[in-house]
């Protein structure tokens, strides 16, 4: 009548969280223990739902949360729970949009709108892309008072969530769609490991200026790299690199991972 089982993928999962927290000095660090061979909406799910949990447990009332797009971070919106409380905090993005180059369901705003109604929560909208055109185009955007009003946040953030994108990334990612293939080889001279919110770094963590650097409208890693909670969401074989040049940087101090990603990291680390 009574049946008791272990669970095994769920002790080795913690097992791996342990050793990630104490190899890379992090915060917090959650492993999903889906399989690999699953397929890519299925484990980008389950991790969006080990980091919902994971924010639901840590936001408090007053705080600033702020958000990156692509598919990683759809699937933490998607799997926040619907009608999960009303929250007096205020989300905001932290890069302008695409301008087109994605669907509109991985835009940022679309994200923060997302999560804030869940949240029955405050939000504010980017209304500039992410990279403009001219320098001065983007310099003229900075001057303006929507600007202001959300770098205010930036300088405010309390919880950070991004997803992090790599050089390495092949096939038609939406990273790659939003930077375009013809800026991958200037990653790949500039030595670039991996990227943030559009602000990109070395293998050690050192921002590295690119063409973009310029022309681009987001937050900076240094504001990141205060807020209390900085989650990186991200796994793949080919984000090893950026993985890991975000923890060196000390960009991230929590991590949201799969379990092959998370014994990768830890094996390459050595």
């Amino acid at each position: 009548m009574v049946t008791i089982a272990i669970n095994y993928q769920f002790n080795e999962s913690l097992l791996l969280e342990q050793r990630l927290k104490q190899r890379f000095g992090l915060k917090e660090a959650i492993v999903s223990p889906i399989d690999s061979q699953q397929p890519l909406q299925a484990q980008l799910n389950s991790m969006g739902q080990q980091c919902a949990e994971f924010l639901n447990g840590i936001i408090k009332d007053g705080d600033v949360i702020g958000f990156s797009w692509g598919s990683a971070l759809a699937a933490v919106v998607d799997q926040m729970a619907e009608d999960c409380g009303k929250r007096t905090v205020t989300c905001v993005p932290m890069v302008g949009g695409p301008s087109g180059k994605l669907e509109s369901r991985y835009h940022v705003n679309t994200l923060v709108y997302s999560a804030a109604v869940k949240m029955r929560a405050e939000s504010q909208l980017i209304d500039f892309p992410a990279i403009l055109e001219q320098k001065m185009i983007r310099d003229g955007i900075m001057e303006s008072q929507h600007y202001r009003t959300i770098s205010a946040y930036w300088n405010q953030l309390d919880i950070a969530v991004f997803g992090i994108g790599s050089p390495n990334i092949t096939g038609h990612s939406t990273w790659r769609a939003f930077y375009g293939n013809e800026a991958m080889e200037h990653f790949n001279t500039a030595l670039v490991a991996g990227d943030i919110c559009s602000r990109f770094y070395d293998a050690t963590g050192n921002e590295v200026k690119t063409y973009f650097s310029d022309k681009t409208m987001n937050i900076t890693l240094d504001k990141i790299k205060r807020a209390p909670y900085a989650i990186g969401v991200a796994h793949s074989y080919e984000k090893l690199s950026g993985i890991l040049g975000a923890i060196n940087g000390g960009y991230i101090n929590c991590l949201v991972t799969t379990k092959e990603t998370a014994e990768k990291l830890l094996a390459q680390s050595e």
